[in-house]
């Protein structure tokens, strides 16, 4: 059963409705010791598709970390998931946590945008609650030095700096084509650093920025940023901005017919996700992303590509990103032996768990995961194929993008 609370539902609530519990008799129940750890996640608004994806990925690590005999060294403690809806809005993600606090979380994850996150965590940092943020892009999120933060995955730095090296790579492969580029970006704290950084960097490659663009978040109407891309004649684009917005800015990309000879997204909110693809396959054809996702190798990752599958979801990197936020906690939890605020940021700090992502043993410095690493995928067919690093890589890049007909 999943359910979503505010303050008011936990009041009058005994206990908060958990994901991730095995079904079993209530006297047993109780007498099982049981660890929350907190989902804030946005459920509603904008964002909604995302972070319901975010929690599905936190719901699956629990039921497999539950089901491989729960926190070992707190006697098989079960995990109980407190899931909270930030409904897109900052001010609302950081009174969420009096949720999280009151329900006695140990720590939690969250929260889809760097916007919601940056709110969380300096509300968590009141309580010495530990936020492992699953996403959470932009640098002012371990900038301002909370010890209660651990970013997981990369930030903006580093996903944009990966990005140019592997985009040198593939225009030098196609003998330096791409000599222009337009950037579209959202305006807010991720978008705006990237924007700034593709600027001071592209042109050290032989690529002029014709054009830098910036939108809001919400966004609707996107005719005009797509003409301001077909007058500027560049030869690439490069987008960032969230699901929604991308996904209406490729479509008008597509009705204004912008010639494009690549399309290399930086954090695409909708490149690197299959719901983009399914619904807008036309449009996606060859888009490239450079974003999180999972290796696809290992043993959990299959395993967790087949439980989503059989719920019917969709395979985002908002559920590997989750997913493996909850195995780090676990881990932390595991080496701690308790469930206290001040020893799980002390064993989080000390982390050196491999979880599904391609990364290796984490190693947090100043809550910034040094071992985080994005990979470029790229949408071909009905699929997202990872095209680097060579070594996950399910299939070979193509770019520029082929001539139609």
């Amino acid at each position: 059963m999943t359910r979503t609370f505010d303050r008011r539902d936990l009041l009058k609530a005994s206990s908060a409705t958990l994901l991730g519990a095995v079904a079993m008799p209530g006297v047993l129940r109780a007498q099982q010791r049981v660890v929350k750890i907190g989902v804030l996640e946005p459920l509603t608004g904008n964002l909604a598709y995302n972070g319901t994806q975010s929690a599905a990925g936190a719901k699956f690590a629990a039921e497999a970390l539950n089901a491989a005999g729960g926190i070992k060294s707190m006697g098989g403690a079960r995990i109980e998931l407190v899931i909270v809806d930030a409904q897109s809005r900052p001010e609302v993600a950081a009174s969420s946590v009096d949720t999280l606090v009151e329900a006695g979380v140990c720590a939690f994850t969250g929260a889809t945008a760097s916007a919601l996150g940056l709110a969380s965590s300096q509300a968590a940092a009141k309580h010495n609650l530990a936020q492992v943020f699953s996403i959470g892009t932009a640098e002012a999120v371990v900038d301002r030095g909370l010890p209660n933060v651990f970013r997981f995955t990369p930030g903006v730095n580093k996903c944009t700096s990966v990005a140019l090296d592997n985009l040198k790579l593939l225009n030098e492969g196609a003998k330096g084509i791409i000599k222009t580029a337009a950037i579209v970006h959202e305006d807010g704290p991720f978008g705006s650093n990237m924007a700034k950084i593709l600027n001071e960097r592209l042109p050290a490659q032989g690529i002029k920025v014709v054009e830098t663009i910036s939108h809001p978040t919400p966004h609707r109407d996107f005719s005009n940023i797509a003409l301001r891309v077909k007058a500027s004649k560049a030869d690439m684009l490069i987008p960032s901005n969230y699901l929604n917005e991308y996904t209406l800015m490729a479509r008008a990309l597509f009705q204004q017919r912008v010639d494009l000879k690549a399309i290399y997204s930086i954090l695409g909110g909708a490149a690197s996700n299959i719901k983009f693809v399914r619904e807008n396959n036309e449009v996606a054809q060859y888009v490239m992303d450079c974003n999180h996702w999972y290796d696809p190798n290992k043993e959990l990752s299959k395993a967790l590509r087949q439980k989503v599958a059989d719920a019917k979801l969709d395979l985002t990197y908002d559920i590997m990103c989750s997913y493996a936020t909850v195995q780090v906690i676990a881990d932390a939890l595991e080496r701690a032996g308790s469930d206290d605020r001040a020893k799980m940021i002390e064993a989080l700090g000390a982390s050196t768990f491999d979880s599904i992502m391609p990364y290796g043993p984490t190693k947090f410095v100043k809550g910034d995961n040094q071992a985080s690493q994005p990979v470029n995928t790229q949408i071909r067919g009905d699929k997202i194929e990872l095209v680097f690093p060579k070594k996950f890589a399910t299939a070979e890049a193509v770019f520029p993008i082929p001539p139609k007909g």
